[in-house]
């Protein structure tokens, strides 16, 4: 399956828009924003997991980075509220669920293979000060991404000119960019080369983003 895979486009997915699609899992459902690949596959994706459900046990060849959009995810490793960032890297494995039910946004099979760091951070708690109406995080940086958590006060602009691609998620509020206003939940994908120039709206925003990772997609080595 290929789901938005060219990545010399500019794609824009409303992601509250998408009806949701079943897994092979029982009460864990998804909502697809780009794919390469079947069921193992390099993937962007919001998945629900319905109160009580689970995932089977398995191990993340590719790696998984994923954000808490509500609820709290659960595996062995603890619990995830709202609001956490966790990146499982290559080899790990886990057993994941939910007795509360949640929502997340994940990447599958987007790392490094060497990489072996595995790490869970609050979001909100990694902000520095604010400078124009914009806090900003860096949650994760290495020689092929650099991945970050924003707030932005009421028209407080959000630009970036890095190279390799710029995506982001607007996990809360609202922004302006290249024409296109989105709203909680929407998906921005830029490519190489295309300069990020977002304006949160009236009740400002709060953005992940991820920059410098797009020359290195590719299918999963399955």
């Amino acid at each position: 399956m290929e789901l938005n895979s060219d990545f010399s486009e500019r794609v824009v997915v409303h992601s509250d828009q998408i009806e949701w699609q079943a897994s092979p899992m029982p009460g864990v459902d998804r909502r697809m924003l780009d794919r390469i690949g079947g069921e193992v596959a390099r993937a962007t994706t919001i998945v629900r997991y319905a109160p009580g459900s689970n995932f089977s046990s398995h191990t993340h060849t590719g790696g998984e980075e994923f954000i808490v959009l509500d609820g709290v995810f659960q595996d062995e490793h603890g619990d995830f509220p709202e609001g956490t960032y966790v990146r499982n890297p290559p080899t790990s494995e886990h057993t994941p669920g939910s007795e509360p039910g949640c929502t997340i946004f994940v990447k599958l099979w987007q790392f490094d293979m060497d990489d072996r760091i595995q790490f869970r951070k609050t979001m909100a708690e990694e902000l520095g000060d604010k400078a124009d109406g914009v806090a900003t995080a860096v949650l994760h940086k290495d020689a092929r991404e650099v991945v970050t958590y924003s707030h932005l006060d009421a028209g407080a602009e959000l630009h970036s000119t890095e190279a390799g691609g710029i995506e982001l998620l607007v996990i809360d509020g609202a922004v302006e960019e290249g024409g296109d206003t989105l709203g909680k939940g929407g998906w921005l994908r830029l490519p190489e080369g295309a300069p990020l120039r977002a304006k949160a709206g009236p009740d400002g925003a709060k953005i992940w983003m991820k920059t410098g990772h797009l020359p290195f997609a590719k299918p999963p080595a399955v």
